[in-house]
């Protein structure tokens, strides 16, 4: 049994290996910086800081090298197996049983087709990305709400969460799940079964079910999902007066008249740069450039009823993207910036968006407290957030590339879910999967990167889709963690960490400590991604679980839970920012159902873990 010296200090190494662990965690929650580049500036650091001053500890001493092995983890190559066979099952079309299932439910009783889709989404999570889940069950809820008149409000947040719910209940039920038994094991932990966890798991998503199911849709505002609302989103676009126009010579007054009194134009700019001022007797000329905020719907009656043409305010590339976004088969949709989107960080302008795109981008929503745009200046220009909407425009066709690529979350763009013969034989794959690691008759690794390599060379996705399926910052966000977690390890910084730990909460019963440990990886992983905040917290928890005297696996488990806890911010998973973008969810809203919906989750499984695994309830016994 390793024992904790709570009083001896590290050695600088450990201290500045904490150090840097503490500087990812905070810059992964900046909005400003893309998380590739921090994660890979930080796994840059590790190697280069251990070249330089080489580090010898008592189980050897540390390479540089070992930190880009990392790239090789049994546990990264499975998380991405597992991305290419869900995304498999999206192109496919597999998920149409789900999706016939979820229509037939809401023909019928709304409480009765609430719990059947949250159960449905639950147990579908448990096996596949909770992301594919509910980005394939939003048109349905969508779709339902305006056909039976309720507000979306009170269904998608519930919905949403439930898929977090599903994913803890086995060990492939989410990246951060499966990293951390992977994790585990290679600590010294027995290997973990597939429902090794489903007691604990189950507990808690009975309780947050009947959470979901019988308190949160009354204690959620009654909102409207933007797509149809009434006050639906807010864009800030630009308007070019071409030589034909309607507008070419008219006064804003006239403007005003001609759009019921409805348009209101923030400045006008002519020429390069020149701002005119806004007076009702101002007469437009040709080429200038009129900014507007409006809901989409009036931004594109403007520019019917004035002749006008809605851009991006990009000098010089009309002629690049030709004819293309102009044709005469043009579709509106919007395009959701993720956290691993290729724009998360960056500006349109910078990313050439319409060259490499090949959509006309016309404006940019950021949902605010008040439920407006705070984006001030040319939108081209703005730092692009997780959360923010652009408005873009282009043939369906390209759109449909778009949404298989995998590189933009393409929310209502009217594209069709694909349909192919092959979707029966991707599900026989994805349940082979499941089956033989269940049974035990491979690995998950073995089976799924089995899978994934089947899927692929029967066709049921295309290389184009698999490159869509792999995250680069996921996967650099994962090998940075990995990286973190050696270095803890061979420097002492983990034990550190717990004897710190247990300094302000070992006078507590173990079980007590147990549950504090799975209350502050929630915590963190609501405000960092919950990936990197879990891996780094295992050898931590396992330390201290040693350094008690208690049993080790329950600690491992509720790092684990409470990394899928993330249910107070909309930025703590993916399911939750495509919900909070598709059901006009603001920040409170979040706060008012994830806060008690985390206490109740978070006690439920804390007593669970508890008496399963007998770790103590006395001071006596720990």
């Amino acid at each position: 049994m390793d024992t904790i010296a709570t009083t001896a200090l590290p050695d600088t190494q450990a201290l500045a290996v904490i150090g840097l662990a503490l500087f990812a965690l905070v810059a992964l929650t900046r909005p400003s910086v893309p998380q590739e580049s921090t994660s890979l500036m930080v796994l840059m650091l590790l190697v280069l800081g251990f070249e330089l001053f080489p580090y010898e500890g008592p189980g050897g001493a540390l390479g540089s090298t070992e930190f880009l092995a990392m790239f090789g983890n049994a546990g990264l190559i499975t998380v991405m197996a597992l991305l290419v066979a869900g995304r498999a099952l999206e192109v496919t079309g597999a998920l149409q049983p789900l999706i016939r299932l979820m229509l037939k439910a809401w023909s019928g009783p709304r409480p009765l087709a609430l719990i059947v889709t949250l159960l449905a989404c639950a147990f579908t999570s448990a096996f596949l990305s909770n992301t594919i889940v509910v980005l394939a069950l939003l048109p349905v809820l969508v779709g339902a709400s305006a056909r039976l008149r309720f507000p979306a409000s009170q269904v998608l947040m519930p919905v949403g969460f439930a898929a977090l719910l599903g994913g803890m209940a086995t060990t492939i039920g989410t990246s951060a799940n499966l990293l951390v038994v992977k994790e585990a094991e290679r600590l010294g932990l027995p290997p973990f079964a597939m429902f090794q966890f489903i007691v604990p798991a189950a507990v808690g998503l009975v309780v947050g079910l009947l959470f979901l199911w019988l308190v949160a849709p009354r204690i959620l505002p009654e909102r409207d999902a933007p797509i149809r609302q009434a006050a639906p989103r807010i864009f800030k676009a630009v308007f070019f007066v071409g030589e034909d126009g309607w507008a070419v010579g008219r006064t804003l007054a006239e403007l005003r008249e001609r759009t019921g009194r409805r348009m209101n134009v923030s400045r006008v700019q002519r020429g390069d740069g020149l701002q005119v001022a806004k007076l009702p007797a101002m007469r437009l000329q040709v080429g200038d450039r009129l900014f507007v905020a409006d809901t989409r719907e009036h931004l594109k009656e403007y520019e019917r009823l004035l002749g006008t043409r809605m851009h991006s305010e990009f000098a010089g590339d009309e002629e690049d993207v030709g004819d293309e976004a102009r044709a005469a088969e043009q579709q509106l949709a919007e395009l959701v910036v993720t956290p691993d989107s290729p724009l998360y960080g960056k500006t349109l302008s910078t990313t050439h968006f319409r060259q490499r795109f090949r959509l006309l981008p016309l404006a940019i929503h950021r949902a605010t407290a008040a439920g407006t745009s705070e984006i001030t200046g040319d939108f081209e220009d703005a730092v692009l957030q997780a959360g923010d909407v652009i408005l873009v425009q282009g043939p369906p066709e390209r759109l449909r590339e778009l949404r298989s690529s995998g590189s933009m979350l393409v929310l209502d763009g009217r594209v069709d879910l694909p349909k192919t013969r092959r979707a029966p034989l991707a599900l026989c794959l994805m349940a082979a999967i499941v089956l033989a690691a269940a049974t035990g008759w491979m690995s998950i690794s073995v089976s799924a990167t089995a899978g994934a390599a089947l899927l692929i060379a029967t066709g049921c996705i295309g290389w184009r889709e698999v490159a869509g399926a792999l995250s680069a910052p996921l996967v650099l966000m994962i090998v940075m963690s990995l990286a973190l977690v050696q270095a803890f390890i061979a420097t002492g910084a983990d034990l550190f960490m717990a004897s710190l730990f247990l300094d302000l909460f070992g006078g507590l019963p173990a079980a007590v400590v147990l549950s504090v440990i799975m209350l502050l990886v929630a915590i963190a992983g609501s405000l960092a991604p919950n990936v990197a905040v879990a891996l780094i917290s295992v050898p931590v928890a396992i330390a201290a679980a040693r350094g008690l005297g208690a049993p080790l696996e329950p600690f491992v488990l509720a790092v684990l839970f409470g990394a899928n806890l993330s249910f107070a911010t909309a930025l703590g998973s993916r399911p939750n920012l495509i919900i909070s973008t598709a059901g006009g969810y603001l920040a409170r809203d979040f706060m008012r159902v994830g806060i008690p919906l985390t206490v109740l989750v978070w006690l439920a499984i804390s007593v669970t873990l508890a008496v399963r695994y007998a770790v103590p309830w006395d001071l006596a016994a720990g």
